[in-house]
Formats: structure tokens, sequence, C-alpha cells
């Protein structure tokens, strides 16, 4: 039994039941580098309310992956939700599809595919356009359910799609039988450059070879029935992946837990740990607070997510992401009202808008409980953080601090 198997199994026996209401709330791609005068997007964002918390809280950052490893969003929050993201690698597909909504099940591939353009030279297909223009979603919607009408099943393999944001959608082919490991292993039909022609869905094993031809026959198909659309007359395809297997949330720490969540991709790394995704109206921060607290007496644990912190420091703006820290911060309130017994605010990773991207900074972490030291930091920014009595340490492990700071976690031996 290796080592980690046996800190899991030990975890799992310490959880105990009580009360009390633990919050996390996920300021996407949060951490930043100096972008001003020398300061980040949290250190330039005026955060009175922020300003005031970090003092009485306990500071640190945590480590989504490893040092120097940059993450993705699925590892990333699979971090921050208590597990290994080197054990469990979710491919994007999956995601996508739990995202959307689709229930995905032992006999499935889930993948994630784009609407694209194609021209036909010499009856062959050349990619135009990857994204098909970016499409409008409710034009995605439309071609979609042409799809859906046309295309039902193939060789006895149900098609099941869905439409996603503008040219993206999600596509789960279900077959009559549980596929064996490694029937995901697929390569991408995307030729990630215009001016190309698509790629073959190539198996990369034996136990992948089924579901490569039922996919190229699925390409073909969708290929006939949208020539004579004028942007999105092709699909392109990647991120094929099969339901991993994994304990659920409340299996592992004893919490009834919901998501909060406006993109597919976050509502469906929630739903794959078992948490129930909350649909709601709207869309904005003071949305996402009415329905957090119209839940609050449902659920133990609560998984709040701010994408638009991320979203701008992908752009490079930082003028942006700081106005969504400042928006947060304003909403704040609202959220100390309802008296958490533990409030986590952190990220996933850091998007520093100097390189436009995610990056392998480690990540701001304040946590308020009626446990902590606090008195050690005056403002929630990086360089605060480093003051913090957490320290720097691994993502996975937040999961024990906040079980630990709502009393969940018994003692250890006699």
């Amino acid at each position: 039994m290796s080592m980690m198997f046996k800190i899991i199994i030990m975890l799992e026996k310490l959880v105990q039941k009580n009360s009390s209401k633990l919050l996390l709330v996920v300021l996407d791609g949060i951490g930043g580098l100096p972008v001003k005068d020398g300061k980040t997007e949290l250190e330039l964002a005026h955060t009175p309310n922020l300003d005031s918390l970090a003092k009485e809280s306990a500071l640190g950052l945590h480590i989504p992956v490893d040092y120097g490893i940059t993450p993705g969003s699925g590892p990333g929050h699979l971090g921050i939700f208590g597990y290994d993201p080197l054990e469990y690698q979710i491919g994007r597909g999956i995601l996508e599809a739990l995202g959307l909504g689709i229930e995905v099940k032992d006999t499935d591939i889930a993948i994630r595919g784009n609407y694209a353009t194609v021209e036909y030279v010499d009856g062959k297909p050349i990619v135009k356009d990857r994204r098909a223009g970016r499409i409008a979603t409710e034009e995605n919607r439309r071609i979609t359910q042409r799809v859906k009408e046309n295309i039902k099943e193939i060789d006895g393999v149900e098609v099941i799609i869905e439409p996603g944001m503008e040219h993206r959608f999600a596509l789960v082919l279900r077959f009559p039988h549980p596929l064996p490991e490694g029937s995901d292993q697929i390569k991408d039909t995307d030729p990630q450059k215009e001016g190309k022609e698509p790629l073959k869905p190539i198996a990369m094993n034996a136990n992948a070879q089924r579901v490569a031809e039922v996919v190229e026959k699925f390409v073909d198909k969708v290929g006939e029935l949208l020539k004579d659309e004028p942007k999105a007359n092709y699909v392109l395809l990647r991120g094929f992946s099969q339901k991993p297997k994994m304990k659920s949330f409340e299996e592992r720490f004893g919490l009834k837990a919901c998501a909060i969540a406006v993109y597919p991709m976050y509502r469906g790394l929630a739903s794959l740990v078992g948490m129930d995704v909350i649909n709601f109206e709207g869309s904005s921060i003071e949305d996402e607070i009415e329905a957090l607290r119209s839940l609050w007496n449902n659920y133990d644990f609560f998984f709040l997510h701010i994408k638009k912190t991320d979203s701008y420091g992908e752009d490079g703006n930082w003028e942006g992401k700081v106005k969504v820290i400042e928006e947060f911060d304003k909403n704040l309130p609202k959220i100390l009202e309802l008296k958490p017994s533990v409030l986590v605010i952190t990220g996933d990773h850091s998007t520093p808008s100097v390189l436009k991207g995610h990056s392998w900074h480690p990540v701001p972490v304040l946590l308020k409980s009626d446990y902590v030291l606090g008195g050690t930091s005056q403002r929630f920014t990086e360089r605060e953080c480093l003051k913090g009595e957490l320290g720097i340490f691994p993502a996975k492990k937040l999961i024990n601090l906040m079980l630990a700071h709502s009393l969940r976690l018994a003692k250890y031996g006699a």
C-alpha cells in the first residue's frame, strides 16, 4: 500500500460529522505578478473588506501541482478539492460533458468539440477557421439540434451531443457495454492550424480501435450533414476521455457539497467529484452569491467559482482583473453575513496578466475560522500571504485544513 493511499485512508477514518458550514470561494487565476508600480493586481485593487478579513484570518499560499509546474484548470481544481492531481488526470472531454449536464457512464467516451469552417479542395476538407468564426451560441444550438435529429446512433453506439458556448460542444458516445481502460487513447482531429486537413482519429492502442472507427464515421456523417452551412460545416474533436474511477467528495470527507459556477468546465469538475451542481438565474457575482444564500441551509460544503479574474488575466488586461477583484470585495459582506464556520478564499492557479496565461506561481490563500492565529498580515495579497501562518503548502492539503478548522477531524492516535 502506497504512503499516499495510507494517508487518504487515515483522513477518511478521522472525519466526523457536525453542523459546521464550509465555504470555498475560488477567484479563478487570482495570483499575479507586478504589472504597475511594482504591484500585482491584488495589490493594486482597493479591497477594504478583504483587507479587514485578512487581518483576522490565517493566510498562506498553495502550490497546485508541484514546484514549477503550471496547472490547467482541471488539476488546479482537483487539488483544492482534496484530490491529488498527479493521481487523477481528467480528460477535457469529461469536463465539458459534465458541465453541460450530460451524465457520463462507464460505457461512455466523452469528447470536446469545435464547430469549424472547411473548404473542399479536390474533395478533401481544408480548415479555414478552427472556430467557425466563433459563431453565436444561439447558432450553435440550432446546428447542434440538427445533428441531434439526424445522427442518433452509429453501429449500435448512441450519440449524445450538447451545445456549449459559441463554437464549442460536447459529444458523448455511449457504447452497449463498459469499455476497457485505454479506450480513450485517440489522437485529436484538430490540426491546430488553419490551411491544413483535419487529422484522422487514430487509435493509440488496441482497446481504442473500435472507438476510433465510430468517431471517424461520426465526423464523416456530420461533414456531409452540414455541408450547406456557411460557417459551421465541420467538426474538430479533442480531449477524448473516459470516466475516471474515484470516490465522491462526500464519501471521502463526509460533506454534502454543492457547486455554484457559471462556466461548464467548473460545473463539470464539481459534478465529477459528486457535488450537486446548482442551476440559478443570471451569471454575475451578485447572482452567484444570491444562489449561495438561498441554499445555505441545505448543504455542509459550498464551492463558489468566479471566472473573470482568470479571463482578464489571460487577456493581459490587468485593469479588468483589478475591477473584478474590487467587485468581489464589494460583495464580500453578503457572504460574511452567512457566518460560515470556515471560509476559504483562494484560486485554482495563478494567472498573471503579464504572462497572459496560467503560471506556476503559488496561489494566495485566506482561511477564516474561530481557530486561527491571525494578526500576521494586513491585506490579502501575494506578499502579505507570505507572512501568514499557513506558509506554502500543497493544494491537496487545503481540504485537511478546512476540515480541521471546522472541528470535523478527530484526534489521530492515543
